[in-house]
């Protein structure tokens, strides 16, 4: 397997640190402050498919996510409030309640897309005293330094900033503006110890005074504690580059003298009718509301798996409706498959394995995949060719064995494969057969309809 390493620039061919067959892999969680939107899940989705890919090739994964519910502040500059205590004031709620709440969604979401929850998922707030354990660490090696409203790290003192995104300690020097006075050495040192004002809700007693943790302590600090000083994979979103990940890489190596993980992978953005995607913005959807607007989230899945994990993925309706046709086309043709009593060579079933897991294997080609099960399912009818398919739906995390329960038009096999006919006799432009189609098709109580992305067979 080759997989992009952030880190290096390159794809590079995967092996694990120590030689052994499992995988030690932390992933990025959420801020559980509020409902997780498509954009957020798509970074799930590609968690999961590397995981899945991972299996596929015969590793066994220890995956560790971590659940903030605490540190997180409103602007990644440590500046703002607590997310958390932002939602729980506004809500008039405990802020446990808040977390408690938004993580059962989020896992609930979880288990809609058909995500594999890793092996450990672990909450900040569990984590406290081993973080400020890590943080009188980094203070004794020489990196941390206390000021009045926290414990700051001196990105001075490690000249390998920058590393995973480019951003040098000098270009950092030259874009900082005019320095607060607020007892910090350097503008762009970060906080890993926040001093907690009186009135602020969660707080705990440390050797500085009440207080709580920085986020990117939140990730170090539970990284190591479960899969050691480095580990083999980390992953998370294409925006925790440029500080969060370069901030755990600077407090892990200023506190081990070592890059926490040998792969940094991470998933390109989701856009909305070719823009940013962002609650501010407004343009953001939960899984709920795109059931309300007759998606199922196996659909959504579908559509995030049309495009490679390190590309943007436009969302647009239109795209989302493409998305829907295709995907119970691909449900109806697989019911075929399963319903045949032929069989297919050994040597045609090895050809197309063949060709799917070179695709997911070269860094995740997951579209590339999904094209040779397109073109597989063009075979003449075969209980070997659906076996081959629920096979690669380990990879797909499609539920192909549950397709009678997804597909949302009972659309008899026969009236597909006339509307499929019908097509082809259009893109010949035989107009005199496809009309004779499509009469055949009404006689039966369906209409096709001519959609920009294909057709769609509609029940009378």
């Amino acid at each position: 397997m080759k997989l992009y390493n952030t880190l290096t620039r390159k794809k590079e061919e995967f092996q694990t640190l120590d030689g052994s067959d499992t995988v030690r892999m932390y992933s990025c969680g959420p801020t559980v402050y509020n409902y997780a939107h498509i954009g957020n899940l798509r970074t799930y989705v590609f968690m999961d498919l590397l995981r899945r890919a991972l299996k596929y090739q015969g590793f066994n994964v220890k995956g560790v996510m971590n659940i903030t519910d605490v540190g997180h502040l409103t602007d990644d500059g440590d500046d703002g409030e607590d997310k958390m205590e932002k939602t729980a004031r506004e809500q008039k709620k405990d802020p446990y309640e808040i977390a408690k709440y938004y993580t059962e969604v989020f896992m609930k979401d979880f288990e809609r897309l058909n995500i594999g929850v890793p092996e450990i998922v672990c909450k900040a707030t569990d984590y406290i005293s081993e973080m400020i354990t890590y943080v009188e660490g980094l203070i004794g090696n020489g990196y941390g330094y206390e000021t009045s409203d926290g414990i700051y790290y001196d990105i001075s003192k490690f000249k390998d900033y920058g590393q995973l995104s480019g951003n040098t300690l000098e270009d950092l020097k030259a874009g900082a503006r005019i320095e607060v006075n607020d007892g910090k050495r350097n503008p762009y040192d970060f906080a890993i110890w926040k001093k907690a004002p009186k009135e602020h809700i969660m707080q705990w007693p440390s050797p500085w005074g009440q207080g709580y943790p920085g986020w990117h302590i939140e990730c170090s600090t539970m990284s190591r504690i479960h899969l050691g000083d480095q580990f083999d994979i980390h992953t998370g979103g294409v925006d925790h580059i440029p500080i969060h990940h370069e901030n755990e890489i600077a407090q892990s190596e200023g506190l081990t003298g070592k890059n926490p993980a040998k792969f940094w992978i991470h998933g390109d953005f989701m856009l909305v009718d070719g823009g940013k995607m962002s609650k501010s913005l407004g343009n953001t959807y939960t899984i709920d509301q795109l059931i309300e607007k007759g998606y199922s989230p196996m659909v959504f899945r579908f559509f995030c798996l049309n495009a490679h994990y390190r590309k943007k993925l436009n969302f647009t309706f239109e795209t989302m409706d493409a998305a829907k046709v295709s995907y119970e086309r691909l449900c109806a043709s697989l019911l075929k498959h399963k319903n045949s009593t032929a069989k297919t060579s050994e040597e045609v079933l090895s050809s197309y394995k063949k060709s799917f897991s070179d695709a997911v294997f070269d860094d995740l080609n997951v579209p590339q995949a999904l094209g040779v099960l397109f073109t597989m399912l063009k075979e003449p009818a075969s209980k070997d060719i659906y076996d081959l398919a629920l096979d690669f739906d380990r990879v797909f995390g499609l539920d192909f064995d549950k397709v009678k329960e997804d597909v949302s038009s009972d659309i008899p096999s026969q009236i597909i494969e006339m509307a499929e006919k019908m097509q082809s006799a259009r893109a010949e432009k035989n107009w005199a057969v496809a009309d004779a189609l499509r009469a055949e098709i009404a006689s039966l109580g369906y209409n096709v309809k001519n959609t920009k992305d294909g057709y769609e067979i509609i029940k009378k």
